[in-house]
């Protein structure tokens, strides 16, 4: 895409805009880069956010997400009526320079995440499953939900 753009010094200029948006995406990427240490070094903080899938049928909400290259044990899942919040610690492997080891793009450290839910749900019957580091849950929908009708004014 080229922009025209108007200089009283000179007649007419072009201007290209997408190599300075490619200058922002690289200080961008910079950025995040400091805030999430490939390394896993000694920062505090939280060194990644597991990625989710949520799936609502009219009874029960599915919820996914992945967290490879944990046990289940290692795991704390807790679901309110309104959330659901998982967290855990991927625990570092000491490796030695003997191994080979030049670099390493594991992420360790702990992580968090709470997904707020669209719906109220029945959190006392929760069913949970992990397998292949995938999470699987199943949360009903509370009563009060599943047979909800909104009444709509038209005036």
């Amino acid at each position: 895409m080229t922009l025209v753009r108007w200089n009283p010094l000179r007649e007419i200029e072009r201007w290209e805009p997408f190599p300075e948006m490619g200058i922002i995406r690289q200080q961008m990427d910079r950025l995040f880069e400091q805030l999430l240490p490939p390394d896993g070094g000694e920062k505090i903080g939280l060194t990644f956010i597991p990625p989710a899938e949520i799936a609502e049928t009219d009874t029960d909400l599915k919820l996914k997400v992945e967290i490879p290259g944990l046990d289940a044990k290692d795991l704390n899942v807790e679901v309110t009526p309104e959330s659901v919040s998982i967290s855990g610690e991927r625990k570092s492997e000491t490796t030695t320079e003997a191994e080979g080891m030049t670099r390493s793009e594991f992420r360790y450290g702990k992580f968090q995440r709470i997904i707020a839910l669209p719906a109220v749900v029945d959190n006392e019957k929760v069913v949970a499953e992990y397998k292949n580091g995938i999470l699987h849950l199943t949360i009903p929908k509370a009563e009060s939900e599943k047979h909800r009708a909104v009444k709509v004014s038209l005036g």
